[in-house]
């Protein structure tokens, strides 16, 4: 019970963390669904993605009969909402409001996520968790969902049932039903092999909150060792028993755990062990190398050194990040083993880049300006030696692309919404196209590479999911396959002369190999025998390649001997992934991609359900205890909020109404809001009134993501109408007032792009500027503008930070905004009704302590310990007796950055404020403050 009651206290966090994309769509989309007994799939018209909809109508009711058994028969519909022009690959099941959204551009990169369909992996991933909600409302679960509805019930099940479950569950099942799935893919467990061969031992709790400083694998590849372990010794139903006794907190503390002993009868600590040293064991036969032996001498994660290729004999230029810096280019000398930077990298969604005759291309990340679920992959060409970049494309879906050897070309993969892949010759100059290639089979392409003036080699995958590598003529499409169509994942080619390297996916391990005239030889490479290894080129007998290791991926260099070349046959891609020997996985129970079944195709109306209340929420801000009915519809295109509200301070009390409409652009605000006691201290009596406000707004978003700096511009401006009642004593001595006050606001935020350990943004900006002023019958305004500028300290992971507000009023009296201005820190907050003028400003230096990766008994674990030194400067100008009133403070504030119960984040500090003008307020010089950061552009 302690532990629920924490959770539903944390209730607001939870809604922030798992807010989704408001509004983002045009007013013209149409939207049309498939309507089933277990599914509504909602998707925009006229793109196509009938098929993609009815395979997922499919799948999902064939698990709801199949893999019912293994979690619980229990059913409720849910709607997914198909997402096809968004450039990123995604989806999420949730509550609050009871849906499911699905990303629909597959990924690139095979080897993450497999070759399947992306939409059909996404249906037997998310269903599971569909499945998952739909057999956790019982006992306390259910409990939390009548006090506090969806919200409630989610909170409740993350409480009793852990996050790597969650995600380990959905793995299996995705694995399960199909060929692949991540469970059968060695690059899935590159995470953990790396660590045990470079003997890192870390604890459980380490394991399952992560590091700021060390390579920690996820919870997916944890869940998914724990899930298979459990099925396998102790069978199917093992979870279903587990989650059952968990979901209804039997026991209350620690209901999963105690329930893992029942039905195991090991206890917790032992079970999860065992399920890890299941698949250790697998691991053990392979001896240390070079490359793990690297890793273990370094202390903590070393960076990423990814797509290494040739520019000179001694040269090569490659990608570096790490988790105090973000991606860039270098030039690597060989020789001396120094690198030299050229260039940060522009928003991307992965690393990929070609480089040739001293040109590089990429393709990087833009956000379309209006519409938040659209956005765009355009390309980038850099010159390596002036260090200029250009963007070749515009509002385009451009992924992979290749330079040809002259730098005048580009080869790219074009994707549409819904999936549909093409390859286009682009001229590298403009950007211009200049051809696009048959696709008679409808394939999808990934990595494309130049081969000759006529022909490109290119990884290609069928609607079935198997994939292989292909030479494409690009006058007809035309193809001539390297090897066989199979379902072991192939990828990362690279062409020097006649020779095609790349990877496929070996028995535990990712493995390099290359075709030369239709002879396939593997790679051997001495140095790394371990860990997969990507991305191969070779120059005058040596070669490069990226080994993942337990410090990062890592460069290594290597002489090419004949010894390296060894043939295998091309039958070799055609067995079975490896599934470490688990039994139901080597039986053949796959769902099969369906594109064949025809369901009746109607009209969403996006009117459907529009007001739907889905959560009552608890929110405590001092001195403000607010208790809200929740609502959001499918779409997200209307939010709404009823709320009373109870002010400690004031002894007030509020009653009110809110919606937000962003179906349109610009958004269309509305609100009214009751306040009730108010009451003001106006001797000889105490004056007291009651207000009546209600609201009409426009809001206009824009977002501007691209290049190096995520951007948000909000220009917003409304029109109220506000009566205040006087009461009591006051309602004969003053005569109440009724008249309409006009608001508006600019909002800009700007940031550089941020690594693992960066405190805020390197570089970054964030402004606020508001506006009000009465415009009937009585005189009032108030003009506030804040803002923060952050700046790169002494090292990486440094800030500073450097704030300043502004603050003009008139004082006549006839109507007082409320304030929001932040004094210096110590001081408590001024009765500002009658200064005109008031301005501060703050300077922060914020730094890191340690990083603990420290826990105590599975409740909280320390994250990083991070300090910040301030001065703050406030000037307040009271015209009436020409007086200045100075507001001084300096300190420190140390923030613990921390996650409670292995699952939520949470940052808190202290403050300690020394006041050098606290006889303004009769306070004392000392002041010690608890705080409570919310966002990342705050104060």
């Amino acid at each position: 019970m302690r532990k629920l009651f924490l959770f539903i206290c944390c209730l607001p966090v939870y809604g922030l963390l798992h807010a989704q994309q408001f509004g983002g769509h045009p007013p013209s989309t149409k939207w049309n669904q498939i309507n089933t007994d277990t599914v509504r799939i909602i998707f925009p018209g006229g793109l196509g993605l009938e098929k993609q909809a009815a395979d997922i109508a499919t799948t999902s009711q064939r698990l709801a009969v199949e893999t019912t058994p293994t979690i619980g028969n229990r059913l409720r519909k849910i709607s997914i909402v198909l997402q096809p022009r968004t450039t990123i690959s995604n989806a999420y099941v949730g509550l609050g409001p009871w849906r499911s959204e699905f990303y629909l551009m597959p990924p690139q990169n095979p080897f993450e996520l497999g070759t399947l369909p992306w939409y059909h992996t996404l249906a037997l991933h998310e269903y599971r968790h569909v499945q998952q909600y739909n057999n956790f409302r019982k006992g306390l679960s259910r409990v939390a969902y009548y006090l506090f509805g969806q919200e409630g019930l989610a909170m409740a099940n993350s409480a009793a049932i852990p996050n790597w479950f969650w995600e380990g569950d959905a793995v299996y099942q995705e694995t399960l039903k199909s060929r692949q799935g991540r469970g059968r893919l060695p690059f899935f467990f590159n995470d953990y092999r790396s660590l045990w061969f470079a003997n890192k031992d870390y604890s459980w709790m380490k394991l399952r909150n992560g590091s700021l400083r060390d390579l920690v694998p996820d919870h997916y590849r944890l869940g998914y060792m724990q899930v298979a372990y459990g099925r396998e010794k102790f069978g199917p139903e093992f979870w279903k028993q587990v989650t059952d006794d968990a979901a209804r907190f039997k026991g209350v503390f620690y209901p999963f755990q105690r329930a893992i002993k029942k039905y195991s009868q090991v206890n917790y600590h032992t079970f999860r062990q065992d399920a890890i040293n299941y698949f250790k064991n697998y691991a053990d036969s392979v001896k240390s190398d070079a490359v793990s032996n690297w890793a273990q001498q370094q202390r903590h994660f070393a960076g990423d050194e990814e797509f290494p290729q040739w520019v000179t004999d001694e040269s090569v230029v490659l990608v570096k990040s790490s988790y105090k810096r973000i991606p860039a280019f270098y030039i690597r000398d060989l020789g001396s083993h120094t690198d030299t930077r050229i260039r940060t990298k522009d928003i991307s969604l992965d690393n990929y880049f070609s480089y040739r005759n001293g040109r590089i291309v990429y393709a990087a990340y833009e956000a379309d300006v209006q519409w938040a679920w659209k956005n765009y992959s355009v390309l980038k060409v850099l010159d390596v030696k002036s260090g200029r970049q250009q963007t070749v494309t515009h509002r385009s879906n451009y992924f992979a692309p290749d330079i040809s050897s002259d730098g005048k070309q580009i080869v790219a993969v074009d994707v549409q919404p819904g999936g549909a892949a093409s390859l286009h010759i682009l001229d590298a100059a403009s950007g211009a196209v200049v051809k696009k290639v048959p696709n008679p089979e409808g394939l999808f392409y990934s990595q494309p590479k130049f081969f000759d003036q006529q022909t490109v080699v290119s990884g290609i995958r069928t609607a079935a999911g198997v994939n292989t590598l292909a030479l494409v003529n690009i006058n007809d499409g035309s193809l001539k396959e390297l090897f066989r169509r199979t379902n072991r994942v192939v990828g990362f080619p690279a062409v020097q002369g006649d020779t095609i390297t790349f990877t496929a996916a070996g028995e535990l391990k990712d493995e390099l190999y290359a075709w030369v005239n239709g002879s396939i030889f593997q790679l051997r490479t001495p140095a790394n025998t371990g860990t997969g290894n990507y991305q191969w080129s070779a120059r005058n007998n040596k070669a490069i390649y990226t080994a993942f290791t337990a410090a990062g991926y890592h460069m290594v260099q290597e002489p090419v001997t004949a010894e390296n070349w060894q043939p295998v046959s091309a039958q070799a891609f055609t067995a079975p992934l490896f599934v470490y020997e688990l039994d139901p996985l080597q039986k053949d129970q796959p769902l099969p991609v369906d594109t064949n079944r025809v369901y009746p195709i109607s009209r969403y109306r996006k009117s459907f359900n529009l007001i739907n209340f889905h959560s009552w929420r608890p929110y405590i801000a001092e001195p403000d205890y607010t208790f809200s009915l929740i609502g959001q519809n499918v779409l997200n295109t209307l939010q709404t909020e009823i709320y009373f509200n109870y002010n400690t301070d004031e002894k007030f009390k509020e009653v009110g109404a809110t919606a937000i409409y962003g179906g349109w652009w610009p958004y269309l605000t509305l609100g009214v809001a009751g306040t009730f006691d108010r009451k003001e201290n106006d001797s000889p009596a105490t004056k007291t009134w009651n207000e009546l406000n209600g609201r009409l707004g426009l809001q206009f978003p824009f977002t501007l993501n691209g290049g190096r700096f995520n951007r948000r511009l909000v220009v917003s401006g409304g029109i109220n109408h506000h009566q205040v009642n006087y009461t009591n004593f006051a309602k004969g001595r003053y005569p109440d007032k009724q008249f309409e006050f006009a608001d508006g606001s600019v909002q800009f935020t700007m940031q550089s792009q941020v690594a693992r350990q960066h405190i805020y943004p390197r570089y970054g900006l964030s402004l606020l500027s508001r506006y009000r002023t009465i415009l009937t019958t009585y005189s009032g305004f108030q003009w506030l503008t804040s803002g923060a500028l952050y700046l790169p300290g002494a090292a990486p992971t440094h800030n500073l930070v450097i704030t300043g507000a502004y603050q003009k009023r008139d004082t006549v009296g006839d109507y007082s905004f409320s304030n929001s201005f932040p004094f210096s820190r110590g001081y408590l907050a001024i009765n500002a009704r009658t200064i005109p003028d008031m301005y501060k400003v703050g300077v922060n230096y914020h730094f890191p302590l340690v990083y603990p990766d420290l826990g105590i008994a599975n409740i909280v674990y320390f994250l990083r310990v991070r300090a910040n030194a301030f001065y703050d400067y406030t000037e307040l100008q009271y015209f009436r007796g020409n007086t200045t009133w100075q507001l001084r403070s300096a300190g420190g504030e140390v923030f613990f950055d921390t996650k409670w119960w292995n699952e939520y984040p949470v940052s808190f500090g202290i403050r300690y404020s020394r006041l050098f003008d606290g006889e303004v307020e009769g306070l004392g010089p000392n002041q010690w403050e608890f705080i409570l950061p919310i966002n990342l552009l705050g104060r």
